[in-house]
Parts: C-alpha cells; structure tokens; sequence
C-alpha cells in the first residue's frame, strides 16, 4: 500500500502571525514539502490544478518535473488534473514529457475541479462538465495506446493521422485514477477502463463516499478486470499532528477556525463527524484504520499537510511524524489485514511487467507516412533498416 501526501497550493494568510507568504514563498514550500516527504519513505506527492487565486499551481507539469529533478524515488502526482477544461491533447503530451523525466515516476488523477469560472476562461460550459470528462479521456486513453489516431468529437476539432509526442515511456502510459466526490458517471469511468478510483474522503461525513466506492468496485468486476476487492481505490484525508493530543488540538484551532470553509463549525465536533484527523500518532493511527473498515483494503492513502495559512515549518514537522511514526505502523497493520489477492497500487514497473513479461518494451511506430514539416523524411528510416526496407517511400 501506498502513503503520501497531497496540496491544492493556496496562498492563505497565517491566522496566528497575520503574514500572508507571496506566490513565490509557497512555490517554494510546495517543493520543500514534496523532497522531505521522499526523505522520511513517503510513497507519493502529488499536486492540484487551479488557475485562480489563492493558488498558484497552474501547471503542475512544471512544477512536478522540477521535484522529479531533485528526487529519485516517490511517485509524483497530481491531486487533479482537469480532464475538462485543458485540451486531452496537452495532457497526453505534457505528461508524457514528464513520465520520461521522472524515468516513470508519474501517475495523475483527473477530475472536473469546483471552480465555476474556470469553465469560461477555458471556453467550456460547467453544465456540460461529466459530458467533458467522458469524452476527453476517451481521446486521451486513446492517445498514449495507439500510435496513430483518427478521432471525431462534440468538444475539440477533429484529429486525422494524429501521433501524440513524445509516445509514452516503454509504451506503457501513465497509471490514471479518476477523482470524484458525488459523480457515479466517473466512477464508471473509472471502472470501464480498469482505472483507479479516488475518494477525497475529507470535509464530508464519515461514509460520504462508502456508496461510490462500493458502486466502483462492483462496476469494476462487472467489466471484466478482476473481483470488486481487487478494484484500485485510493482515499484522501486532513491530519494534523502533535506528540500529544492536546497540542495538536491546540495548535491547529486558530488554522480551523480561521479558513473560510470551516466557517461556523467545532473543530471537535469536525473531528468526530468527518475523516479529519487531529491528535497523536496513535489517534491518527486509529482513524486512518476505520478507513480500511468502512471501504476495504485499498492502495493508497493521502493526507494533505499544508495550506490553510499553516507555516512551512508545521507542514515539514507533519511530514516528519507521518513517516517516523504514523506510516510504518499503518504499513504493517494493513499489511496484517490484506486479503489474499489483493493488488498494490501499479507502478511503472508493474505494468511494463504485466504489459511484457520479460521481453522488452515495444518501441512505438508513428505514422511512417507523417515526416517532418520541412523534408518529409521519417527518423526512423535511417536508425532501422527494418523500417526502411518497408517503407522505402519515405525519406
């Protein structure tokens, strides 16, 4: 099982201090974070999309292949990345240049966002969102599997012999999981193309999500991918914590009570009510474990740590706890609980083997008939003469 941490990026102010970081400040936490969680033996990192303030991570390609530069082991991903109002052809390309300069340390998680506006910035209607979602990953899932597409749609212009560049590394695209918090039409997604699905499981009352993630997994048997407990399923959550509860409690109430969503509510009374997570170790510990109760065995965990105006120094000592003291005692106890057949969460590696075997990846064959603008010659024809000697029209 896989454990990490995820942000959406906000620049909010500090309650307690009244200083607000600027833009570049919260970048730069953002890649603090990303590294020490590499550095305590956290699994993932993984990033939100906006394009509207308080948060700055508008292209998280960019920012995640500056991370893949200055780590070497966790995976990095995104908390979402909007299948609805960015153009299926830049995913596929963008996140292909990223999944070569992470050598496969990549995976994504789409979804539609939450932010009205941003549908109009972009040139799409909010009431068309599921429709969107659909149909574009359709063309994407299509794009990184087969070399050459021809492609009609209601949302984009038509593609003709269209290869997307570069092609995904070892043939094998990036693992997707689909994001969603109410919407069973993406849940089917998820399912149909054997995809993982993930609950934010935060803000919401414990078992918000029970009924999406069962209808997930039984969609997932049902087309065929294997039994409802071997559906890929991740889960989100809020942690905070302190080596004793009551300083936990008590550090966190001012960020609580001073972010706008919380707005009029106990903190106690969230902490009883939702996933948050506030307390000790072993309290976080002990919650984290009624997520297996209520949804299964599953892949992976996610915990967001920053934001809400918290100091970079808070967020580095909840990533520090996280994995000296919470994650490895989570790991053997899942680990004690798993059901036999019950699959971890893909990584490259395990789908190059499970696409290959022992041979060697395919190397992906674009358009023989489609050279460069200027000369028309193909690069393949001179570094193969297997390709040469089939089309020798081309050069």
């Amino acid at each position: 099982m896989e454990f990490g941490i995820f942000g959406a990026g906000d620049v909010t102010r500090d309650p307690v201090t009244g200083r607000t970081p600027t833009e570049a400040e919260r970048i730069d936490t953002i890649v603090r974070t990303a590294k020490r969680a590499e550095e305590v033996g956290l699994d993932v990192f993984a990033i939100g999309e906006h394009h509207n303030p308080p948060f700055v991570p508008s292209s998280p390609t960019t920012l995640l292949g500056h991370i893949a530069a200055i780590t070497e082991r966790i995976t990095l991903s995104t908390s979402v990345t909007l299948i609805t109002t960015n153009d299926p052809v830049r995913i596929a390309e963008e996140y292909a240049m990223l999944q070569h300069l992470a050598k496969g340390r990549v995976d994504l998680m789409l979804g539609r966002g939450n932010t009205v506006p941003v549908y109009p910035w972009f040139g799409q209607d909010i009431r068309k969102g599921v429709q969107l979602a659909l149909e574009n990953y359709n063309l994407l899932h299509r794009l990184w599997r087969e070399d050459v597409v021809d492609w009609e749609g209601n949302f984009r212009s038509a593609l003709q012999g269209f290869t997307s560049t570069p092609r995904p590394l070892d043939d094998v695209p990036p693992f997707v999981w689909h994001g969603s918090i109410r919407t069973p039409e993406i849940a089917e997604q998820a399912a149909y193309y054997g995809n993982g699905f993930f609950a934010n499981n935060i803000l919401a009352p414990h078992g918000h999500f029970e009924r999406l993630v069962a209808f997930y997994r039984q969609r997932y048997a049902h087309h065929g991918h294997g039994t409802p407990e071997q559906a890929i399923v991740g889960l989100g959550g809020h942690v905070y914590i302190a080596k004793k509860s009551q300083d936990a409690v008590k550090a966190f109430r001012p960020y609580f009570n001073g972010f706008p969503m919380f707005s009029g509510n106990s903190l106690e009374e969230y902490m009883k009510l939702t996933p948050l997570s506030v307390g000790s170790p072993q309290e976080v510990i002990d919650k984290t474990m009624t997520f297996r109760e209520r949804f299964g065995d599953y892949q992976r965990q996610l915990w967001n740590v920053d934001g809400m105006g918290l100091p970079v120094e808070a967020a580095l000592e909840q990533i520090e706890l996280l994995g000296t003291e919470v994650v490895p005692v989570l790991r053997k106890e899942m680990a004690a609980l798993r059901a036999p057949g019950v699959p971890e969460a893909p990584t490259h590696a395990s789908l190059v083997k499970a696409k290959y075997g022992d041979a060697q990846p395919r190397r992906p064959r674009p358009n023989p008939n489609r050279g460069d603008n200027v000369t028309g010659a193909s690069p393949y024809q001179d570094s193969d003469p297997a390709f040469a000697a089939r089309y020798p029209q081309v050069g």
